[in-house]
């Protein structure tokens, strides 16, 4: 094969899959002008759900269903997904009276969601149907449809479901981002249902990621240096730090491994009967522990620190600390 072979063969290649993306943008441009009032009728149904919003689809609009129930889920809509297929052998006794179905299926005429219906009605569930045949089985049984629209698929054979895939997540985003809205969703609750997300655990108090209890490392003024080394190595987790306080309990300063090495090298002799009181940083930075842990890795870098204090305000106590170790935790 000569280079001109090669290239004008990449060149099809490139440009059947340009084609692919342009024919799936077209189909999510045009539900632009098919919102109206049956939308903000979905809208409402969904606001007004006592139960779960059970999300449903068969096949390819299943693998859309269960990330659109997703979606909903972790921004403030209780939902779970529900197969039609396994609906119709005995899991539709997850559905109540009280829930609102969801269901996605783009000819509005497959097999299981027409099997699945009748017997949604049957319980009393209120049922939003999103397709693009709204005179299908599926829409005249619906309280609500949402129509998508005549598609045509990007497949070169027409038949694999894709562009009309991306118009049903679009769909089930659009409603899941007005729903979220809706509900004045939060940050924080944000954070609440992602405890394991980068993002979330940003949105974390710092008062939930800090070590506390056995895990503080506190000395009072005057403490030997050997005390204060003996502390920061059998502090569990073994911080690197101490935090220095008053008779009161009031944090007066910190001393930290780095500390100690930049003394030693740089020839200051320290012995170990020496009080801590000279060698400690004084009025170290702290943060309260109802900061966000997002606040606080900024705080941490712009004062190029790899430990914080927390401090109870009122009392000026320290009640834990967070290692940057921690904070990289947080991301895993």
């Amino acid at each position: 094969m000569t280079i001109q072979d090669t290239n004008r063969k990449l060149e099809a290649r490139l440009e059947h899959a340009r084609e692919v993306i342009r024919v799936e943008a077209r189909a999510i441009s045009n539900l632009d002008e098919r919102l109206g009032d049956s939308f903000s009728s979905a809208i409402d149904l969904i606001l007004g759900c006592e139960g779960v919003v059970v999300v449903t689809g068969m096949g390819k609009a299943g693998l859309i269903a269960q990330k659109v129930s997703a979606t909903l889920a972790s921004t403030g809509t209780p939902s779970i997904f529900l197969h039609p297929a396994e609906a119709l052998h005995g899991d539709l006794g997850r559905i109540r009276s009280r829930d609102l179905v969801l269901a996605l299926s783009n000819s509005g005429e497959t097999v299981e969601i027409k099997l699945l219906v009748p017997a949604v009605r049957k319980i009393g569930a209120r049922l939003i149907a999103v397709t693009g045949m709204p005179d299908s089985t599926l829409g005249h049984l619906s309280d609500v449809v949402l129509d998508i629209g005549p598609i045509d698929e990007a497949c070169p054979l027409g038949l694999a479901p894709t562009a009309s895939t991306s118009a049903l997540l679009a769909l089930g985003d659009a409603l899941a981002m007005v729903v979220s809205k809706e509900r004045n969703f939060s940050r924080e609750e944000y954070a609440l249902y992602h405890p394991a997300g980068a993002l979330g655990r940003k949105l974390m108090h710092v008062g939930e990621v800090m070590r506390k209890g056995r895990e503080l490392p506190l000395c009072k003024l005057g403490t030997p240096l050997h005390e204060v080394l003996r502390v920061m190595s059998d502090t569990p987790g073994r911080p690197g730090v101490a935090l220095i306080v008053d008779e009161d309990g009031r944090l007066i300063g910190i001393f930290t491994d780095g500390d100690f090495r930049r003394r030693f090298k740089q020839g200051e002799i320290l012995r170990h009967e020496d009080p801590i009181d000279p060698l400690m940083t004084r009025n170290p930075k702290w943060v309260r522990p109802d900061e966000l842990v997002q606040s606080l890795e900024r705080m941490m870098k712009e004062h190029h620190v790899d430990q914080m204090p927390v401090i109870d305000e009122k009392s000026r106590k320290p009640v834990g600390l967070v290692d940057v170790q921690d904070l990289l935790d947080t991301h895993v």
